[in-house]
């Protein structure tokens, strides 16, 4: 958009606020949350159906894994080509064809014929190539925040997110439940993937990889947002120019990325918070029916707990974040909050395995799926305050670390479980929780990552 168009727009007193300044930036926030429900909705979809499908296909708990690990490990594998493609090309166009993409491969779930050799490995392929186009989500809407969000906001920016998470985990078992009763487990995967391309539509017209660009953001906001870019590059570190002369740009190298003690230790960390979390997406709903011996009903509302839990806690875990992080800086309010939440999720988890009543149990272990998101939002806002432009390819090689730890636990919970127990599944989550905790101890989220300077074509 020519720069004469754009001021054209900006001043339109329609979108003011009582105040004089526009919140586009929240309005793009609130339908990054949609799809961050909607891509929830569509992964968790088959731990629902998972039971109908490996019924008809004649699928053990153990093979149903397999599939359910094959989605996370093209989830992990294809975070850092995501986060490079969104820093590349920008949030608008790489989360639009993202979104097209997983919708065509949720509705593929749903189009095996019944009686074909092999089943499984169709599965494992086609959940493997919809991780693919999942694995853009999250690094997108982070590129997105480090542009558009004022870093005293984005920790409640980043919880809103996230509270998609909780949204679409949350809508998952009701509206897939009474699909499947109605009309079969097939088309909840295609009702999944309509969805998913609407709201996809909806996000290409209405978004802007940048504030300067788009046509609805006022001065006001526009200025609200540059105050805050200033002051992150007077705090980078010490050596590079705050303000680079006009000739010059900066960019991170991924040596810095992948050698910083930081990112390392919020991706380690971030391995266990995944591998606890997909306990939840991927087997708490057949927990609760198999092992606890909760009836389809009880399931589906016990189901619903954690994901509640998900969104009030990525809400308010956002808020106290920033709450800290302004009175008492980023180290309380970034790891601080993520250390607490961690060690609070493996206490839960412990009490809640160890419950005698189904009932107490699932109510202990959502709270313990809430202790983990308090934790959440911090994640991502360190990352995209230390990466800054280059926040994709970092969050991007964080969310790797997540996505193999979660594509661990489809595959390890079942197995240890059958040869130990749930119990003893659930102290291994709980053990890594605590890891996941302690890692936060060495993360400085003051410190920038350091860009190499180039001269501007």
């Amino acid at each position: 958009m020519d720069s004469t168009r754009f001021h054209n727009h900006i001043e339109s007193p329609r979108l003011l606020s009582g105040e004089g300044t526009s919140r586009i930036r929240w309005v793009l926030i609130f339908w990054l949350f949609v799809l961050s429900a909607i891509s929830y909705l569509d992964r968790v979809n088959i731990s629902i159906a998972g039971s109908s499908l490996a019924d008809e296909y004649h699928l053990s708990q153990v093979r149903l894994g397999w599939v359910f690990s094959a989605f996370l490990l093209g989830y992990a594998l294809f975070q850092t080509p995501g986060g490079w493609l969104v820093d590349r090309f920008g949030p608008r166009r790489v989360l639009t064809v993202g979104v097209v993409w997983w919708g065509i491969f949720t509705a593929l779930t749903a189009s095996l014929p019944t009686k074909v050799w092999g089943a499984v490995f169709f599965f494992m392929l086609v959940r493997f190539l919809l991780g693919a186009g999942e694995s853009i989500i999250y690094p997108s809407s982070n590129q997105f925040v480090s542009q558009w969000i004022p870093t005293r906001e984005r920790g409640i920016a980043n919880g809103m997110i996230f509270a998609g998470v909780g949204a679409g985990a949350g809508i998952a078992p009701t509206l897939v439940s009474y699909v499947m009763n109605h009309y079969g487990w097939r088309a909840s995967f295609w009702l999944s993937a309509l969805i998913g391309m609407c709201a996809g539509l909806i996000w290409y017209l209405i978004a802007s990889d940048k504030p300067e660009q788009h046509p609805f953001v006022n001065s006001s906001e526009l200025a609200l947002i540059r105050e805050s870019r200033a002051a992150i590059s007077e705090s980078s570190v010490a050596g590079i120019p705050s303000r680079p002369e006009p000739s010059l740009v900066s960019k991170i190298t991924w040596r810095s990325i992948i050698t910083s003690k930081s990112i390392l230790a919020v991706t380690a960390s971030y391995f266990c918070f995944g591998y606890v979390a997909w306990i939840f997406f991927s087997w708490f709903y057949i927990y609760l029916a198999k092992v606890r011996g909760m009836d389809l009903k009880a399931s589906a509302f016990y189901s619903t707990l954690p994901p509640i839990a998900i969104v009030a806690c990525s809400l308010s875990g956002g808020a106290i974040n920033d709450a800290l992080t302004r009175s008492f800086g980023k180290r309380i309010g970034r790891c601080g909050v993520a250390f607490v939440g961690l060690l609070l999720a493996a206490v839960f988890l412990l009490l809640g395995s160890r419950a005698a009543s189904p009932a107490v149990a699932g109510i202990v272990l959502s709270g313990g799926a809430g202790a983990l998101y308090l934790s959440q939002s911090s994640y991502w806002s360190v990352t995209a305050d230390i990466a800054g432009d280059s926040a994709g390819a970092a969050s991007g090689f964080m969310n790797m670390g997540a996505q193999f730890g979660g594509a661990l636990t489809a595959s390890l919970t079942p197995a240890i479980a059958q040869r130990y127990g749930w119990t003893s599944s659930f102290l291994v989550a709980a053990v890594l929780s605590i890891v996941g905790g302690l890692a936060w101890l060495l993360v400085d989220p003051e410190r920038r990552l350091i860009p190499i300077m180039k001269v501007a074509p």
